[in-house]
């Protein structure tokens, strides 16, 4: 695995079928997993349900999204506070994250997470979600990545939030392509 010259971390594999997941394979306390998910729903569709309807997920995926709050701020904006109550590997968890990027040109918006459940095992963690039209025929790709610093060598990396991601994106993709 190459590493970037001006820092010296690995660089992850890009992933190229979508579905793969790949990460930085580093003995250090930070990593990188990315995936790409086919969605049928154009990129704006998909990324105004996380930047502006975050609270009407739970239309999509009830089962895995319960809420979505508006703690401070207005959705959609960077430094918006949000807080999420969400089941993952059959346990309720709640998170409160800070919207630090947007961009609508882009289709991308970028979660920090600030509190929550996966405080208890990771020093930082970001979700960027940024949804691109596919480059043949109808449809497009959300390239996920979670980027994080976990708090010592004993904890896993995250790939079962990641698959928690690629199965929201497909519940609300066929949420937003459903028939009338």
């Amino acid at each position: 695995m190459a590493s970037s010259a001006r820092t010296g971390k690995p660089k992850a594999d890009v992933a190229k079928e979508p579905g793969t997941v790949t990460s930085t394979k580093s003995p250090a306390l930070t990593g990188k997993l990315e995936a790409d998910v086919e969605i049928k729903a154009s990129p704006e569709q998909f990324h105004d349900m996380f930047a502006s309807k975050p609270h009407h997920m739970h239309h999509a995926c009830n089962d895995k999204v319960q809420a979505c709050n508006l703690h401070e701020g207005e959705w959609g904006k960077v430094g918006t506070i949000v807080s999420w109550n969400y089941v993952i590997d059959g346990k309720a968890k709640h998170t409160k994250e800070v919207i630090e990027a947007v961009d609508p040109d882009k289709n991308l918006i970028v979660f920090r997470v600030i509190e929550g459940d996966l405080m208890d095992e990771y020093k930082s963690f970001l979700f960027i979600i940024q949804v691109s039209p596919k480059s043949e025929g109808s449809g497009s790709v959300v390239h996920l990545t979670l980027e994080y610093e976990k708090l010592h060598q004993g904890i896993d990396h995250p790939h079962s939030v990641l698959q928690y991601m690629k199965d929201v994106s497909n519940g609300i993709d066929a949420h937003l392509t459903k028939p009338n």
